[in-house]
């Protein structure tokens, strides 16, 4: 399956979610009013009393779990002990982390995560949560840091990725919200149990009897639990094996940091954690170690062998009595393995007139579907950035010029009201220093590395506060227009910005799959694809027409829309976001198609045609890859 397929599915196993959810709603009434009238006779009026307050328990048990998430993945890590990492960390650890979650995130053109630990674990394993990229959370545990060399880290990571990338965090984290629901009666009968010297005599025997049928009922909603999440979560396990292993064409590194789970004592269980299970079908490994129909993973050996055929269970006895006297040591085994030091050289950058052979199937097939070589050229990018702007994009005091001097013009006047500007909304200090950047680092930097470098800073611009992150949209707005005149650029880096942070700032709000299909957005397609073509074909009417067509005989062949660019040009683009991004999956890749047929319809596509059209698509949340490239 390709990105679209797997999005399909991720809302296809919403609506599974919500069908299981309802049978076991009805399974615990059903319970609750056997118990009832079991202790209190078959009365009609007690039942329905007893099934409605049921009902309102499991309500308000989920809408309040579902409340304490709203804040997206950071909730989650936090809420499991998890510790941000810093982006100025000396930890070697966490410095080998950050750099592998950033090259990861420039290879599959997402905003970069942010990084938790969780410090008081020992055992392997991590987890992703949000509701989207733009909120979207790596947490790993300081046993996989300690334990874990770098190909294996990177592969779990990449098993990370994987979730982030299929949509599959948007349904964990509304499924840890649901079964908690499932769970109130449980809990309720149990405090109440626990507190039961506090009933005494006949007046408190009743109290007694329905925190009894509470618990029991509550062992009903802890089985459909576990059912549920294990039903929804061992395929998924199973795709993300497979997609992290297509992603860093390194199966080794996987399955040794599986080896490791299986062959440590600590495993990768959460020791640490009472509330394990809560997030267990979130996990890397198992944290909990339920097996059988409650299982939320495959079995560890079959995961490994998946991987390597020939690995045996007693090979995983061996690597236990070996490491039950001397653990493995990640560090040292870098060292041993030559992965210390600078990454591993990836692809040179194209040259910024090169055109690059396409086509619309093979770019709608890269979408989220990194390849190796996509981590590989990551570390080229990463070179090609330099350390003096990789430090300016990570620093919270410096991310914010840094990004406001990429939108800084070549020309004197325009430069000089968009300093104006600046110093209007954010202060002398700012604009002084994106002018610095600008002058020093950013003026030739290749338009393939404006996109990553941005990804790179959006981590410590979430760290913002809410008011100072919309100063700096109001001041990204004011530089884009200072001269009247807005570049097609511009528009898309500030739009991409303001379409992440809003994201990040209230992730609930922006978590759903889109149901629209490609005839109810008509004219918001002939417009974006108007705008592509005239803005690929600057010098003739006539060139961009034929592109406009070449892009809606893929997406409307049946329609007859004659291509009318926009009076107001790019900013026509404000109205199409939103409808487009409603769009079905399988829509979206017709879409992105679309796209590319008009980006390339004499067949080929330039590098800034390509860094154009990752834009757009980051925009519509279907990244692309650095590069686009035949495959």
């Amino acid at each position: 399956m390709n990105f679209f397929e797997r999005q399909a599915q991720a809302r296809r196993n919403t609506t599974r979610l919500v069908v299981l959810f309802a049978l076991a709603v009805v399974g615990i009434v059903l319970a609750v009013d056997l118990g009832v009238a079991l202790v209190f006779g078959a009365n009609a009026t007690v039942l329905a009393m007893a099934s409605l307050l049921t009902l309102g328990v499991i309500g308000i048990g989920s809408l309040y779990r579902i409340a304490s998430l709203r804040g997206g993945g950071e909730s989650v890590a936090q809420q499991m002990g998890g510790v941000p990492v810093r982006e100025d960390t000396t930890d070697y650890h966490l410095r080998r982390l950050r750099n592998v979650v950033e090259e990861m995130s420039i290879a599959s053109g997402v905003p970069v995560p942010a990084i938790y630990v969780m410090e008081h674990e020992s055992g392997i394993n991590a987890f992703a949560a949000g509701y989207s990229p733009s909120d979207a959370v790596i947490a790993v545990t300081r046993g996989a840091l300690e334990r874990l060399n770098r190909d294996e880290l990177q592969g779990v990571v990449a098993h990370e990725y994987s979730h982030i990338l299929n949509g599959d965090m948007r349904l964990n984290i509304r499924l840890v919200g649901v079964l908690f629901g499932i769970l109130m009666l449980g809990l309720i009968g149990r405090k109440i149990l626990q507190h039961a010297h506090g009933f005494r005599g006949r007046d408190g025997l009743p109290v007694l009897v329905g925190a009894l049928i509470a618990m029991l009922v509550g062992a009903v909603g802890l089985f459909f639990g576990r059912m549920i999440k294990a039903s929804v979560s061992r395929s998924r396990e199973v795709l993300a094996d497979a997609s992290a292993v297509q992603f860093t064409r390194q199966p080794a590194g996987l399955a040794g940091a599986l080896k490791k789970i299986g062959g440590l004592q600590e495993g990768s269980r959460l020791a640490e954690r009472a509330d394990a299970e809560e997030v267990s079908h979130m996990l890397f490994g198992d944290g909990t170690g339920l097996s059988g129909l409650f299982a939320t993973h495959p079995p560890l050996l079959q995961r490994i062998q998946a991987l390597e055929p020939a690995f045996k269970a007693d090979q995983l006895q061996r690597l236990r009595a070996q490491w039950l006297a001397t653990p493995p040591d990640g560090l040292d085994e870098d060292a041993r393995m030559g992965l210390v030091g600078p990454g591993r050289a990836g692809s040179p950058l194209p040259a910024q007139a090169a055109q690059l052979d396409v086509t619309p199937p093979m770019v709608s097939a890269q979408v989220a579907h990194p390849k190796n070589d996509d981590y590989l050229r990551a570390d080229a990018i990463v070179a090609a950035i330099g350390d003096d702007l990789h430090d300016a994009a990570t620093r919270r005091e410096h991310a914010m010029p840094l990004l406001l001097g990429l939108l800084l013009s070549n020309e004197g006047r325009v430069r000089s009201l968009q300093h104006e500007e600046i110093v209007a909304r954010m202060g002398k200090l700012a604009a002084t220093e994106a002018e610095r950047l600008r002058a020093e680092s950013l003026h030739d930097l290749h338009p393939m590395l404006r996109l990553p470098l941005a990804m790179m800073a959006f981590p410590v611009l979430r760290l913002r506060p809410r008011p100072e992150l919309a100063t700096f949209l109001d001041t990204v707005h004011a530089v884009i227009h200072a001269d009247g005149q807005v570049s097609l650029f511009e528009y898309c880096l500030g739009r991409l910005l303001e379409t992440h942070l809003r994201e990040a700032l209230d992730p609930s709000r922006h978590a759903r799959f889109g149901r629209r299909k490609p005839g109810n957005v008509k004219q918001e397609f002939a417009t974006l694809l108007a705008v592509i073509a005239q803005a690929g074909n600057p010098g003739s009417a006539e060139d961009a027409r034929r592109a406009y067509l070449a892009g809606m005989q893929r997406v409307l062949p049946r329609d007859h829309l004659p291509y009318a660019p926009p009076a107001e040009g790019i900013v026509a683009l404000d109205a199409v976001w939103a409808p487009l991004d409603a769009l079905d999956p399988l829509a979206k890749e017709v879409m992105v198609e679309a796209l590319t047929a008009t980006a390339s319809h004499d067949g080929r596509i330039s590098v800034a045609e390509a860094e154009l059209l990752r834009t757009i698509c980051a925009v519509l949340h279907c990244p692309l890859p650095p590069m686009l490239e035949r495959v």
